[in-house]
């Protein structure tokens, strides 16, 4: 890959082709990936590829352009200027368009890039792959299938500069092995899966991916319906952080802005109970979505949304921001160079408190383990807070996991829900995505079953 000094170096040539009243920003990206999946003891697909782009932003007065290309040749990144600056002719007047600027705020000093992973062979991968699905099918007599044995891994660079003196680079890396196995007895079959993230071979755990996923699909045979009913609710924390996906685009500046967020004009008040503190944190080095830049060139940093219940304060990428009249908390992020700036979380997570699972259960006394969900984006009203989606999972009796049940719904509101948090856990666990998860207990949720 072309180191991130060489992407820098083009990105800042193109926005010094900046004209008098205008702003320029080019991000420039590069990336590889693979993924290989077994299935049956052999290779089902593997797919290797590499990309590079440039994806180039003009201002002009109110007016904003937006260009991109899938190459980084010098002709064609001039050419995809001159678009930029075509397009925002016709763009739509808006007052608030404009680059970030330099704030001062520094970066953090964290390395996401592992070196190991681009020297680890395919024929490596390859084994890893067969061997977890190995692992899955001898992991429990029941286990009919294993639906899918996979390697990922990625690697990506960008640079980002801009005429109003923002010079910004990253690059990280990250692999993950994954597996989902079928186990049946008699005419009953569930699904399951187990997982493990890093950002170098090393630090893949195959055993625990292999254990889950042999777990998670044989604790379910024989699950029944259960009978409708109030309870206290456990969440595993991938569901937690299920959660914590959707809210996040609660507490995003844009959202607020555009009237589409429960959260609006409660900034201050107590939305959840005092126990509870929500961070989004790029600038922790453990999480999936770290990164020293943000995707306008600024320095990420730990922003508290949440801090013992109350709402303190949104996220904003330099546009949403001058709208709600107050500055960036670095979290622009982008798809890639193929589209410009918006805003989100990176790192969101519930900080962790000092329960174990197997605690929790004991807390609760009689409830509800909800190990997976159904329907969650389209369940989930991000306005209103209503909540009310599929689930799966075991009853808890006498503080000890029971039976298995499936084939209900449980429903609620975000504003209850977040009211009724009774137990936080000490699991904190890192998943591929833009939250980590712990186990959260949360009381009088319904259940709607038989």
């Amino acid at each position: 890959m072309t180191a991130p000094e060489e992407l820098l170096e083009l990105a800042v040539k193109v926005a010094g082709w900046a004209r008098d009243g205008e702003q320029v920003e080019a991000f420039v990206a590069q990336g590889s990936e693979t993924e290989i999946r077994v299935f049956g003891g052999e290779v089902e697909s593997l797919s290797s590829a590499q990309s590079a782009g440039i994806g180039v932003r003009v201002v002009v007065g109110t007016r904003q352009g937006f260009a991109y290309a899938g190459t980084l040749d010098p002709d064609v990144v001039a050419e995809t200027l001159a678009e930029a600056r075509d397009n925002a002719g016709f763009a739509t007047p808006d007052e608030w368009v404009g680059l970030a600027s330099p704030d001062g705020v520094a970066p953090a000093d964290i390395d996401l890039w592992r070196d190991d992973l681009d020297s680890y062979a395919s024929a490596d991968k390859v084994t890893r792959a067969l061997e977890l699905e190995a692992a899955v099918r001898a992991g429990d007599p029941r286990i009919r299938q294993v639906e899918s044995a996979e390697w990922g891994d990625a690697a990506v660079a960008s640079a980002v500069a801009t005429s109003t003196g923002i010079t910004a680079t990253s690059r990280r890396t990250a692999c993950y092995v994954s597996a989902y196995a079928i186990a049946g007895e008699g005419s009953d079959t569930q699904t399951g899966g187990g997982y493990s993230v890093g950002r170098a071979p090393g630090d893949l755990d195959d055993a625990k991916a292999a254990h889950d996923a042999v777990e998670r699909a044989t604790r379910l045979l024989g699950a029944t319906k259960p009978p409708s009913a109030h309870l206290t609710v456990v969440l595993e924390p991938r569901i937690t952080a299920s959660l914590l996906s959707i809210l996040a685009g609660t507490l995003d500046g844009e959202s607020v802005l555009k009237g589409r967020s429960l959260f609006a004009d409660r900034l201050g008040e107590t939305v959840s109970v005092p126990g509870l503190t929500l961070v989004d944190d790029p600038t922790d080095p453990d999480a999936y979505g770290a990164t020293r830049y943000d995707a306008e060139g600024l320095a990420t940093r730990r922003n508290v949304l949440v801090a013992g219940g109350v709402l303190q304060q949104f996220l904003y990428n330099t546009y949403a921001a001058r709208r709600a009249g107050t500055a960036s908390t670095g979290s622009a992020v982008r798809a890639g160079y193929k589209s410009g700036p918006g805003t989100g979380a990176r790192a969101l997570t519930v900080l962790p408190g000092t329960l174990s699972p197997q605690e929790i259960y004991a807390l609760v006394g009689d409830g509800l383990l909800v190990q997976s969900v159904s329907g969650l984006h389209s369940g989930v009203n991000p306005v209103s807070g209503d909540f009310s989606v599929g689930a799966e999972g075991v009853m808890i009796r006498g503080g000890a996991l029971a039976e298995p049940v499936r084939e209900f719904t449980i429903a609620s509101s975000i504003q209850r829900m977040l009211q009724g948090v009774v137990a936080i856990g000490s699991d904190l666990e890192r998943l591929p995505a833009a939250a980590a998860g712990v186990t959260l207990a949360i009381s009088d949720l319904s259940l709607s079953g038989s």
